[in-house]
């Protein structure tokens, strides 16, 4: 599968309908972005099931700055529709396909029930 571009338009619902989304946040000029797109899009083509998208860091900068990305290239991951890793930096492909099987084997009711404490945690408060 091809990598899709996302805009401000177009990053909520694609986070919210698929099952696993990977965000590859990056800019033409560069270095380490260049160097981890083809990473990234030889692994797209592995997990067909999974949506690969990148943000073009220049082109989206509302949306960069409302996600706080401070470095790049950064890589977001969603399951659910939940935000399950978030980290700046080049991965090697071995590391991208780690992480990957650690998103598929995470427990999202345990997940939820995290957050849903958390939350309950703060409003204590």
């Amino acid at each position: 599968m091809a990598t899709v571009n996302l805009t401000e338009k177009s990053f909520e619902s694609t986070v919210l309908e698929g099952d696993i989304v990977l965000v590859d946040f990056w800019a033409e000029w560069c270095g380490p972005c260049r160097a981890f797109g083809p990473v990234f899009e030889g692994s797209s083509e592995k997990h067909p099931d999974i949506t690969f998208a990148k943000v073009d860091t220049d082109a989206e900068q509302g949306l960069s700055a409302a996600l706080n990305i401070r470095s790049i290239p950064t890589l977001m991951a969603f399951r659910d529709g939940i935000g399950v890793f978030a980290q700046p930096g080049a991965l090697p492909g071995h590391v991208l396909e780690d992480l990957i099987a650690q998103i598929r084997a995470l427990d999202m009711d345990e997940v939820r029930e995290k957050i849903a404490a958390a939350q309950s945690e703060l409003a204590e408060q």
